[in-house]
């Protein structure tokens, strides 16, 4: 008798969610603080360019290409001093780098789209999307952490921008992720749904608020559906990830148990929260609810967490 000790999906429901289809060989344990300088001497080498949240895409053949070779890169006034290497690509070496031109400046031919945008309208290939993922939260990361949180002396980029060093103090510092729980409370039959103030017209999605120092993901999620909703939650059950770079999150999926139905919302984070039975919540995918009430977009990890409970029955 054969014995499988994963009996999975063969892609798992993390893969499906956007921004997860980077594929860079990141080769962590392999940077040298000359990676860059490397990377920049190699006619292979692709780049990112980014400014002010947003990804420079160049017009090509309907679509859109968000990648540069490194002399088509010099009118936009790349800052390659502080370039990050992603990885390695079946092509070459591959760099985030933040460009020296504001949008306004840019040639009719490119085109300054916010990260959000560029995943929800679909417009660049998930491989490019998830290095775009990378590269925004890295290059976040190093604009908010120039200086030594230590002594307070401006510290320098090493290891291809994935540490900084202390000239002063020698303390190094490693780009951090902030944990944020995303959790889909449900019943067989229903499911809690909340909406905030900022959310589009008619959106609700499933709760979600950052892990704590000293506390588990299922802690945190227990945590936030009962300080947010006042629900209660048994059983606490991982679903899926998905990197966030807005700026440097990482979303862990869950779906959590009630143990009581009486809501009692917290609005000062929330403008509503309501259970949604399965059938209502199936006219808010497909975007046919009467009174036009929506799921977040097929990216998000919210959706997925969604999705799946629907399909469950």
């Amino acid at each position: 008798m054969s014995f499988r000790l994963f009996d999975a999906p063969v892609r798992e429901p993390s893969q499906f969610v956007g921004f997860a289809g980077n594929t860079i060989d990141r080769q962590s344990e392999n940077r040298a603080d000359d990676s860059v300088d490397k990377a920049l001497a190699d006619p292979t080498t692709r780049l990112l360019l980014m400014n002010g949240g947003r990804l420079y895409l160049k017009l090509a053949d309907g679509g859109f290409d968000p990648w540069y070779r490194i002399a088509e890169s010099d009118p936009f006034s790349p800052s390659f001093d502080q370039g990050v290497l992603l990885g390695f690509s079946e092509q070459g070496p591959v760099l985030a780098v933040l460009a020296g031109i504001d949008a306004e400046q840019l040639p009719e031919t490119v085109k300054a789209i916010d990260y959000r945008s560029v995943y929800m309208q679909g417009l660049i290939d998930e491989a490019a999307a998830g290095a775009m993922a990378q590269g925004a939260a890295l290059l976040a990361w190093h604009a908010s952490h120039r200086f030594c949180s230590k002594c307070g002396t401006q510290s320098q980029m090493r290891a291809g921008g994935y540490k900084r060093h202390c000239p002063n103090c020698g303390t190094e510092h490693f780009p951090r992720t902030d944990p944020v729980a995303i959790m889909l409370t449900a019943t067989r039959d229903k499911c809690l749904l909340g909406r905030g103030r900022h959310f589009a017209p008619g959106m609700y999605s499933a709760l979600a608020g950052f892990i704590e120092p000293g506390e588990t993901i299922e802690a945190a999620v227990r945590r936030e559906t009962l300080e947010e909703a006042g629900i209660r939650l048994g059983r606490v059950v991982y679903h899926a990830s998905q990197p966030w770079p807005f700026p440097y999150s990482l979303m862990i999926g869950c779906f959590g148990e009630p143990l009581n139905e009486d809501i009692q919302a917290d609005l000062n984070e929330l403008e509503d929260c309501r259970w949604f039975l399965r059938d209502e919540v199936r006219l808010m995918l497909d975007r046919t609810h009467p009174d036009m009430l929506v799921t977040p977009p097929k990216g998000a990890i919210a959706h997925h967490l969604i999705r799946a409970w629907v399909d469950s029955e």
